[in-house]
């Protein structure tokens, strides 16, 4: 399954979601942001790739639905309510993507 998980400017949550869950779930992972200033913007190529989107924020949602309305017809996007008050790799980012995601990636 390939996962993809989205925040602003890929900078602390999304690439730490891509690093915890990139081994041991049996997934492959990528991660991407929604602003232009991101270090890896999201593309067409990362929405078709994913069979999984998990995004931080309900605003991250709405943002990718208008930017690729067509492609994300038939995927599952998936609001993790994850607040931008983490940096990358912080403990308590990594115990709450661990307590959250999980559940998911068994559908």
């Amino acid at each position: 399954m390939n996962t993809l998980f989205i925040c602003s400017r890929n900078q602390w949550r999304s690439p730490t979601a891509e690093r915890v869950f990139a081994v041991g779930y049996g997934i492959s992972t990528r991660s991407a942001g929604t602003s232009r200033h991101a270090k890896h913007s999201i593309s067409s190529k990362d929405v078709a790739w994913a069979d999984l989107i998990f995004v931080m924020e309900q605003k991250h949602k709405q943002n990718i639905k208008q930017k690729f309305p067509q492609q994300l017809q038939h995927k599952k996007i998936i609001v993790l309510d994850i607040p931008d008050d983490y940096h990358y790799m912080d403990e308590a980012l990594i115990a709450l993507l661990q307590d959250v995601v999980p559940p998911y990636l068994g559908e």
